[in-house]
C-alpha cells in the first residue's frame, strides 16, 4: 500500500491538540496504554481514533488510575468505538469508577478506577480538523496511482475531523473502482448526515445491487426512505436487513413503527415481539 504523505497525526500535532508535551505522548505509547503507528522515518503516526484514546488516557493518567486499570478501560473504549462508524455527537466522560461513553441514545461503561474528566469527540474533531484537511491535501498531491481501498482506507480516517475531505476522497476510490461497495455505503452515510437523502439512497442502492446482502446498506437505505416520507418502500429495506441479519434488532423496531403508522398492526406486533426478544438475549 503507498503510505500517504505524513498520514495522520504527529507526535507534535497531538501534544498541541491535548495541550500535553510530546514526551508524554511518547510516553503514553511507550507504557502501552496506546499503539499508533511508525512513519517512513520511524516517527509515531496517529489515527483519529488513537487520538480519541490518547485524550482519554490523558484524563485517566491526570486522575493517577493505576496503568493496568488505565489499560483496561481504554481496550474497552476501543471496543466501543469501532473503525467506521460515525463518532458525532459523542461524549467521554468520568461517572464515579467508569468511563462512560454516550452517544445520545446508548451508554457503554469501559470499566477503570476514580476519575474526573470529559470531553466531547465532536469538539476534538473539530480542532483536528485543520490538520486533517492538511493532510488530505498533502496525500491528494502525491504522485503515484493508488487503489480504491487505499483511498477509502484514508477517507475513513477523515470522516470525522473533515468529513467534505471524507466524501471527496470516497468519491476518488469511486473514480477507480465504481463498484467499491463499502465506499457507495460511507459516502451515502455521510450525505445522508449532511441532509441529502436522495443522493445517500442513490449510493446506498449502489452498494445493493454490488452487495444483495449488505445488511448495513440495506438499512440505512430504510433510513433514508424514512427520511423522505416513504414508508412502504422504507418497511421492505427493513425487511431485506432482517432476511441478511435476522438478529438485527434496530431493523425490527423502525419496522415496527412504520407498521403501525400503516396501519398493519399484525406485523407491527410481530417485529415489536422479534425486537424485544432481540434485546433480552
Amino acid at each position: 500500500m503507498l503510505p500517504a504523505a505524513g498520514s495522520g497525526y504527529s507526535a507534535k500535532d497531538v501534544a498541541k491538540l491535548l495541550d500535553v508535551s510530546v514526551g508524554q505522548v511518547r510516553g503514553y505509547v511507550q507504557a502501552g496504554l496506546v499503539e499508533g503507528t511508525r512513519g517512513e522515518r520511524g516517527e509515531y503516526r496517529f489515527s483519529f481514533q488513537d487520538l480519541v484514546l490518547l485524550r482519554a488516557a490523558k484524563g485517566l493518567v491526570g486522575a493517577h488510575v493505576p496503568r493496568t486499570r488505565i489499560r483496561r478501560a481504554l481496550q474497552h473504549l476501543q471496543e466501543v468505538l469501532p473503525r467506521g462508524r460515525s463518532l458525532s455527537g459523542m461524549q467521554i466522560e468520568a461517572e464515579g469508577d467508569r468511563v462512560v461513553v454516550h452517544d445520545g441514545t446508548k451508554r457503554w461503561n469501559p470499566e477503570s478506577g476514580q476519575m474526573h474528566f470529559r470531553f466531547d469527540v465532536a469538539d476534538l474533531a473539530r480542532r483536528a480538523a485543520p490538520i486533517a484537511r492538511q493532510r488530505a491535501a498533502e496525500t491528494w498531491a502525491l504522485p503515484g496511482q493508488r487503489s480504491a481501498d487505499e483511498w477509502y482506507e484514508i477517507a475513513r480516517e477523515l470522516e470525522m475531523p473533515s468529513p467534505e475531505d471524507a466524501r471527496e476522497t470516497y468519491r476518488r476510490a469511486l473514480a477507480i473502482d465504481a463498484n467499491h461497495a463499502p465506499s457507495h455505503v460511507n459516502l451515502g452515510r455521510l450525505l445522508h448526515e449532511a441532509g441529502d437523502a436522495s443522493a445517500a439512497e442513490e449510493h446506498y442502492r449502489k452498494a445493493l445491487e454490488i452487495r444483495p446482502q449488505d445488511a448495513t446498506a440495506a438499512f440505512n437505505l430504510g433510513v433514508a426512505l424514512e427520511d423522505q416520507g416513504r414508508e412502504v418502500a422504507a418497511v421492505s429495506a427493513y425487511k431485506k436487513v432482517i432476511l441478511a441479519d435476522p438478529a438485527h434488532a434496530d431493523a425490527h423496531f423502525n419496522a415496527a413503527g412504520l407498521c403501525k403508522k400503516l396501519g398493519r398492526h399484525e406485523e407491527a406486533l410481530s417485529h415489536m415481539k422479534s425486537y424485544r426478544s432481540l434485546m433480552q438475549d
